[in-house]
């Protein structure tokens, strides 16, 4: 799982990296601000990069657009907005941890950090982006497949109505008024598929010197 580190500063970019890769997370990308994360992201979540960010580690302190604001635009983007943002700041105010969440990070990590700390938040934090995953792909299974109950439902509810049939050349008048082939019409409510024969009796009537009794 890919994790996003957004700091202007080499040193805490190196010394995050370093630790985390020691934990066993190799996937990194770093940003030195949030211009450069958001540019990051568009590329890689939008599918055009080599692998989707599933967490970031966002510095609040960042020349330019701060810290806060990026975590902003990014919880108010639609495709963006279910990745986990953990903000790492000097600051220990409660109002300024407020703000933090306020502006859609899920966690934070007080400067200068601690390595147990931090290796402790982030495994929590991916594990709770795995499972939320895991959890919308059965969503989105159950769906599909409430969706395709319902459209069975449908052809079983069309094919046991009460359906209007010429009584001599067997069509079926249709909704619209028209009037189809039976085997048509039967074909456009349900999956079903026909094979021709010829039965006994229509062999006597269409072809009498050929059907021996």
């Amino acid at each position: 799982m890919a994790i996003l580190i957004v700091d202007d500063s080499r040193d805490e970019q190196d010394l995050l990296s370093t630790r985390l890769r020691t934990a066993g997370y190799g996937s990194l990308m770093v940003a030195d601000s949030a211009e450069a994360a958001l540019e990051i992201l568009g590329r890689e979540n939008a599918g055009q990069g080599t692998g989707a960010v599933d967490l970031i580690l966002m510095d609040i302190m960042l020349p330019g657009v701060d810290g806060l604001d990026a975590c902003r635009r990014i919880t108010t983007t639609e495709w963006l907005q279910d990745i986990p943002i953990i903000v790492i700041t000097a600051k220990t105010e409660e109002q300024d941890l407020l703000a933090a969440f306020a502006a859609g990070a899920m966690d934070y990590i007080r400067k200068p950090v601690n390595p147990v700390e931090l290796v402790a938040r982030v495994t929590s934090a991916l594990t709770l982006r795995a499972e939320r995953n895991t959890r919308k792909a059965r969503e989105q299974e159950l769906l599909m497949r409430t969706q395709e109950l319902e459209q069975a439902l449908r052809d079983v509810k069309v094919l046991r109505r009460m359906i209007p049939i010429c009584a001599n050349c067997k069509r079926v008048r249709t909704d619209a008024g028209d009037w189809q082939q039976l085997e048509e019409y039967i074909q456009g409510h349900a999956e079903v598929e026909f094979s021709h024969g010829i039965c006994q009796v229509c062999m006597r009537a269409v072809y009498p010197d050929v059907f021996q009794d």
